[in-house]
């Protein structure tokens, strides 16, 4: 008897070996503008170090800005919530004065002061006069 797995292995070796491995070029990048002012002129690699902490302020301040923008559109919104607000209590405010003004009126109040027995008088009031004795 024969190891047929040890045979299976020997020959998948020997398959691998007979495999020829082929070696692609680099490709290369074709030379247009961007490629040429990236590589050889305007922005080198020394240059874009040294730019570093300029690039990343300004993406500081962008952000900065942006957030800025987004909490003046909050103020904005929150501004216009606060004016419907007032204006609608102002309203109520308004609406409320007029019932106040119109149950104090002297026939509004005695058609409610009627209902507890209480009834105007017909007589004007009488002026009470004091008297000051300067004897003592």
């Amino acid at each position: 008897m024969t190891n047929r797995l040890r045979d299976e292995i020997r020959e998948e070796e020997e398959q691998e070996k007979d495999l020829v491995v082929k070696e692609i070029a680099p490709r290369e990048i074709s030379d247009n503008f961007l490629t040429q002012f990236f590589k050889n002129g305007f922005v080198s690699t020394d240059s874009a170090t040294r730019a570093l902490p300029f690039v990343l302020y300004v993406a500081f301040l962008a952000m900065v800005y942006i957030a800025n923008k987004h909490l003046a559109e909050n103020n904005i919104r929150l501004i216009d919530k606060l004016g419907k607000e007032v204006k609608e209590l102002n309203f109520d405010f308004k609406s409320t004065k007029a019932d106040l003004a119109y149950k104090t009126t002297l026939t509004e109040v005695a058609k409610r002061v009627d209902t507890l027995g209480i009834k105007e008088a017909l007589e004007p009031p009488q002026k009470l006069t004091v008297e000051e004795d300067n004897d003592k």
